[in-house]
Formats: structure tokens, C-alpha cells, sequence
């Protein structure tokens, strides 16, 4: 799982080849504890299918601005380097599956 910083940004999330889920988090916030536990169990089963990425909104605020988050944890997939889904709040692992229809 790779840790987004505005340094790194381009290079790991914009220019992939695959689809990139971007959970934007932080640490004082408890629904982005549990959508945590959700994110992981989905990059162990379908990192092949997407690239998984996380932002501690806290610690990155500019990416927090630049991706216009208003509240956590909100996923984003990104393709080709532009925005296809947002999802916001807690949802469980069939929901976002559902949602990116990876299953």
C-alpha cells in the first residue's frame, strides 16, 4: 500500500497503467478506522485489478484541498489520472465492489 504525499503524487497515482483507489483518512477519525480495515482487505484480494493508495488528510492537507474532501473517510478512483468515483463515508466491502465493480 502505497502512502500519497504531494511529492509523490504524480508519479504513483496519476501515471499508472491501472485504476488507483485513494482513501482519504485520518487517524482521529473513527469510521476511517473501520473503512481502513475494509481498504486493506480489498488491496490484498484486488491489487492486480487497482492500485491501492491511502492520504492522512491531516498530514496532507494540500492534496485534501486539491481533491475538494470535505469529510472522511472519502474513497476516490482515479483512472488515467482523473477522478471516475467518489465515495463517501463508511461502506462495506460489497458496497464497493459493488460500486467499482470490481466483483
Amino acid at each position: 500500500m502505497t502512502e500519497l504525499t504531494h511529492e509523490n503524487f504524480a508519479a504513483e497515482a496519476e501515471q499508472t497503467q491501472i485504476p488507483v483507489l485513494i482513501d482519504f483518512f485520518s487517524e482521529k477519525c473513527s469510521p476511517c478506522k473501520a473503512m481502513g480495515v475494509v481498504f486493506d482487505g480489498l488491496a490484498e484480494q484486488y491489487h492486480s485489478r487497482c492500485k491501492f493508495c491511502k492520504v492522512d488528510v491531516d498530514a496532507q492537507e494540500d492534496l485534501a484541498r486539491q481533491f475538494q474532501i470535505l469529510s472522511v473517510p472519502t474513497l476516490i478512483l482515479l483512472d488515467k489520472g482523473e477522478i471516475v468515483q467518489r465515495i463517501r463515508g463508511f461502506h462495506s466491502k460489497q458496497d464497493i465492489l459493488k460500486i467499482l465493480n470490481l466483483s
